[in-house]
């Protein structure tokens, strides 16, 4: 069973790194977004990354495939062992569904919030639900956590549509402060908006929940 890694980052994708280890193996380590995008600032000063693993095997027909699942730490690998007891959750799933910082996800467990839940990839509301009965009172060390994960920056186009909705309802005798709230929240529901038109219709559902 292998436990930790610790080598040098030699490949990356989207949801998986490859650590070239000291010995010169390398290991390709499916890692949640959550952890990657703070995998840099992890590195020790020679360039190297220690990942905690859980290790497992992907059964198929004539084979088992060992795969390997991994975190800056032990909590963090703690709370994947809790998540993927939810009925229907894989370990391949989880990784891809723990897209946002882990703290702020145990809180959404923790409160119910299935809204949030539902907007990690894979998860519906069935699937949102189902986490909430299975971990809701599980959470405690884990909303603790401090790992915040960057959002990448708007793109200009994306900016260009902001500003349009945020004139506009300034116009609309909203505050300022008021209406970048609504704004928020509206990126928040929904990651697929295209116009600023869209935009203002987000914005008003959100307003008649």
């Amino acid at each position: 069973m292998i436990t930790a890694i610790k080598g040098k980052i030699s490949k990356q994708s989207e949801m998986a790194i490859t650590l070239e280890t000291i010995n010169g193996l390398s290991y390709e380590i499916l890692t949640p977004l959550s952890v990657l995008q703070r995998s840099q600032e992890n590195q020790d000063s020679d360039g190297n990354i220690r990942l905690i693993t859980y290790h497992y095997y992907q059964m198929t027909p004539s084979s088992g495939v060992p795969v390997l699942v991994g975190f800056l730490n032990e909590v963090e690998r703690d709370f994947f062992l809790e998540f993927i007891k939810v009925s229907g959750i894989g370990p391949r799933a989880a990784v891809k569904a723990l897209n946002k910082a882990i703290g702020e996800i145990a809180q959404a467990i923790d409160r119910g919030d299935t809204k949030y839940l539902k907007t990690l990839p894979g998860i519906g509301e069935q699937k949102a639900k189902e986490i909430v009965a299975k971990l809701q009172g599980k959470m405690g060390k884990f909303t603790l956590m401090r790992d915040r994960v960057a959002v990448p920056s708007p793109s200009p186009q994306m900016r260009d549509i902001e500003e349009e909705a945020l004139h506009i309802l300034l116009q609309l005798q909203y505050k300022k402060s008021e209406a970048e709230e609504m704004i928020k929240k509206a990126f928040e529901r929904s990651t697929k908006l295209a116009t600023s038109e869209e935009l203002l219709n987000e914005i008003y559902k959100q307003r008649r929940v």
